[in-house]
């Protein structure tokens, strides 16, 4: 049997398919109307609709993909889920094309033996001399008129009860040719529409002399109702009739029970997938279950060691790799537990030592005092000398009680024994007698302390006591170290918070120490002479007093521009701060000034391109006389409650810099305390 030219198999489009406009191309264009602003109030991509739609859409998303992000297990369980579902449809799609190219190319093989059995027998008949024979001439005139008209009626009789209901016969008359005439009209079986047959088979038959084949569908006529179109194959040949007329013999069959069979083998392979696809991913969470719950443990554990419960362990079960981790993370809480109890007692009996010593110290030192105040009294007696060394003695005698006592104050805040007796009290009263009691020193230095912000009461909730002692340290600091130029202290209150903030325009601070401005006997020159007798724990209890009360002790500085100390305290006990209304960074600091002189230059020059060319006129004379040019004013943008950050600032001199004559200067050691322990970036400066 020779090959034909054959139509595209069910399932493979014969003709290129256009573009349908559906509603993905409808969300497409609504989805290009927002993108261009068309849609949003304002015209503009960023519109208010769209960050509204944005967020409308984000808002139920949250809680999944917060989930997502921490569920290791529920990332690898559905990744296990993708990737099977994915090989499943793959192996899905590789088994359905196998067994439907089989059933195909079986039914293509009984197809073409059938029709070629049945192509034979109409053949054999059309050439049996008995088609259209008679006994006589006059019968034989009836006989073959008969003949004639129901010769093609018998034959697809005969050739279609060979197979009912597995093909049906189509004889079709050649097109152009009168098929109206009873002789050449269509004959079927089975109630079959002879339209069925595709009009590219019909020319291929009409044109060749082989066997032809394609799948269409099969239709039915009205008397056939019942039975919808059903895909098929269709065989055709080319034959001669009794008469020697040429017709099409048509061979269609039903597609049904390849089409069954290729549905149920769907069904199969999707069950089996569904079901291999759950079965892997429990398989998958019963896997990272058993890696991923002593993950979560050893992370549980940690997180109540860092509470400081040193008592958790790991339980250990088996020898295996998770095993052997959870014995090491045991041996690690072990050991840090051993460590830190043994750090704890040290540091215990080193405040036992410095307790017991300041206290046992008391007595003689009462003792030393009185012989000393006798010896002081008595000096105008002495010779010069004498008389100098009991004044030393005297001043000596005065640092060493200072000393003293601030040795006990900080074994109680070691101790965790000091104890906050917080009242409402008003600040303004507070700088008030800090500032009157540092008068005179501020007299022999040369400096004058100016105070802003005391128009309104800035009331909070403190302890009188430690609160002036923190400013009275911190003033005096600014005083001693301020170079006789003026120290600035400034109060504010916003929201919950109070601040007061002390400026001294010094020598500034040098970058590095702020990571050591905590440190007890810490000084920033250690050459420098106490010359007010400081101890060098001031800082120290000033922080600690800062924290005893919530709140925040801070410092700023720069080479050559000064320092700043600010105190913030929640305006009411136990209640936690969110920012400051001082920013730490005065406003006159180097490089706000920089910034501002900046933006000056950029308005100035915006201004002279916006405005148009004028006459020139010669005013030379009004230069002349004119001063010198104002600095720039100070107009960096200091958010007034901006949190903390670090705590504190060190900014480097440019290269080549000289600190200015009456600019600002810093302090030697600085007090200052960031919120947080790690964040201690201040600069000590002792008493």
């Amino acid at each position: 049997m020779s090959g034909g030219s054959a139509a595209p198999k069910p399932g493979e489009p014969g003709v290129r398919a256009g573009r349908a406009a559906g509603p993905g191309r409808a969300f497409a264009g609504v989805s290009r109307l927002f993108q261009s602003g068309r849609l949003l109030q304002d015209g503009s991509p960023g519109g208010p609709v769209l960050r509204l739609l944005v967020r409308w859409v984000r808002r139920p998303l949250l809680p999944a993909v917060r989930l997502w992000r921490r569920n290791i297990q529920l990332r690898v369980v559905a990744a296990t889920l993708l990737m099977s579902l994915g090989v499943v449809l793959l192996l899905g799609f590789v088994v359905i094309g196998q067994v439907r190219n089989g059933l195909l190319e079986a039914k293509e093989k009984a197809a073409q033996s059938q029709a070629a059995g049945g192509f034979t027998v109409a053949k054999e008949k059309a050439d049996s001399p008995a088609a259209l024979g008679g006994r006589n001439g006059d019968e034989e005139s009836g006989r073959s008129g008969r003949n004639s008209v129901n010769w093609r009626s018998d034959l697809v009789e005969q050739l279609a009860s060979g197979g009912p209901g597995a093909f049906n016969v189509v004889a079709l008359s050649p097109d152009g040719q009168d098929a109206a005439s009873t002789s050449r009209a269509p004959r079927v079986s089975g109630g079959v529409d002879f339209s069925s047959v595709p009009a590219d088979l019909r020319t291929a038959v009409a044109q060749g002399t082989g066997t032809y084949e394609t799948y269409a569908q099969i239709r039915y006529t009205r008397a056939t109702e019942d039975r919808d179109p059903e895909p098929g194959l269709i065989v055709g040949k080319r034959l001669n009739d009794a008469n020697g007329n040429a017709y099409e013999l048509y061979y269609l069959f039903p597609l049904t029970q390849e089409e069954q069979s290729l549905n149920l083998v769907k069904g199969t392979l999707a069950t089996a997938g569904l079901f291999v696809v759950v079965l892997l991913g429990a398989i998958a969470w019963l896997v990272v279950r058993q890696v991923v719950t002593p993950v979560r443990m050893a992370a549980g554990i940690a997180e109540r060691l860092s509470t400081g419960r040193l008592q958790e362990r790991m339980k250990v079960t088996g020898e295996d790799d998770i095993a052997r981790l959870g014995e090491a993370f045991n041996k690690m809480a072990q050991n840090l537990q051993l460590k830190i109890q043994q750090l704890e007692e040290l540091s215990r009996m080193q405040r036992r030592f410095v307790s017991d010593v300041s206290h046992e110290l008391r007595t003689p030192l009462t003792t030393v005092r009185m012989a000393a105040d006798v010896i002081h009294e008595a000096r105008a007696d002495f010779d010069p000398v004498t008389a100098r060394s009991a004044e030393l003695l005297g001043d000596q005698l005065d640092r060493f009680e200072s000393l003293l006592s601030d040795l006990l104050e900080i074994s109680r805040f070691d101790a965790g024994a000091a104890a906050l007796e917080a009242e409402p009290i008003d600040l303004r009263e507070v700088v008030r007698r800090v500032i009157g009691g540092a008068e005179p020193l501020a007299e022999r230095k040369g400096s004058r302390i100016r105070v802003l912000g005391d128009e309104q009461p800035v009331v909070a909730e403190a302890d009188a006591r430690r609160v002036e002692r923190v400013l009275r340290n911190l003033v005096v600091n600014a005083v001693e170290h301020g170079e006789g130029r003026d120290v600035v202290v400034r109060l504010g209150v916003a929201g919950g918070a109070v601040a007061v903030a002390v400026r001294d325009y010094g020598v500034g601070l040098k970058p590095g120490e702020a990571t050591r401005v905590f440190n007890r006997f810490w000084r920033a020159d250690p050459a420098r002479a106490r010359t007010t007798g400081g101890t060098g724990l001031g800082l120290s209890i000033a922080v600690e007093d800062a924290r005893l009360h919530g709140g925040w002790l801070q410092a700023w500085g720069e080479p050559g521009g000064g320092s700043q100390f600010r105190l913030t305290l929640p305006r009411t006990a136990d209640e936690a701060l969110r920012g400051s209304p001082i920013p730490l960074e005065p406003e006159d600091s180097r490089r706000n000034r920089e910034s501002g002189g900046a933006q000056e230059l950029k308005e100035s020059a915006h201004r002279l391109a916006s405005v148009p060319t004028q006459p020139r006129v010669d005013r030379s004379p009004l230069q002349a006389t004119a001063g010198p040019p104002a600095p720039p004013r100070a107009t960096a943008a200091v958010d007034p409650a901006a949190l903390p950050g670090s705590g504190a600032r060190v900014v480097a001199r440019p290269a080549g810099e000289r600190a200015p004559e009456n600019g600002p200067r810093t302090t030697e050691e600085s007090e200052g305390s960031a919120p947080s322990a790690p964040q201690r970036e201040d600069t000590i400066r002792g008493r």
